[in-house]
């Protein structure tokens, strides 16, 4: 019994010496900085107040296949990746009820870390935002 104890005691002494000594750590690695995606163009960039629903098409570069376009800091679930340099999304005619202006943006939303301990992933990046006009 006694050698099965001493075998039992350096076994558990191996495997706790191999989790630390390859780095084991309880904290995760931090979240880096995601892309940052940019729009350089509104296509309509303007419509009149009272409009009908419309789609929106967003050009740019560095969108995300689960990018989202924000209205006014509002996300719009109904955006549709199209290519890395182009989304479109629904508008509703509420949103061009009154006359003003509206700032349009993207987020790259973030992404979970996929190392041994969870961490790594990246940060949710939102663009500079782009004037729509309601006239």
């Amino acid at each position: 019994m006694k050698t099965f104890n001493t075998v039992k005691t350096a076994v558990l002494s191996t495997l706790l010496l191999l989790t630390f000594g390859c780095g084991y750590s309880s904290k995760p690695a931090p979240a880096v900085a995601g892309t940052m995606p940019a729009i350089s163009q509104l296509s309509p960039d303007a419509m009149n107040a009272g409009a009908s629903a419309f789609t929106l098409t967003v050009n740019g570069s560095n969108f995300a296949a689960n990018a989202v376009v924000n209205w006014n800091s509002s996300a719009m679930n109904s955006t549709k990746y199209v290519s890395g340099n182009q989304l479109m999304v629904a508008i509703p005619a509420s949103a061009v009820a009154a006359a003003g202006t509206v700032q349009v943006t993207v987020t790259n939303p973030a992404v979970a870390g996929s190392g041994p301990y969870g961490g790594g992933g990246t940060l949710a990046e939102t663009s500079s935002a782009v004037t729509f006009t309601i006239n």
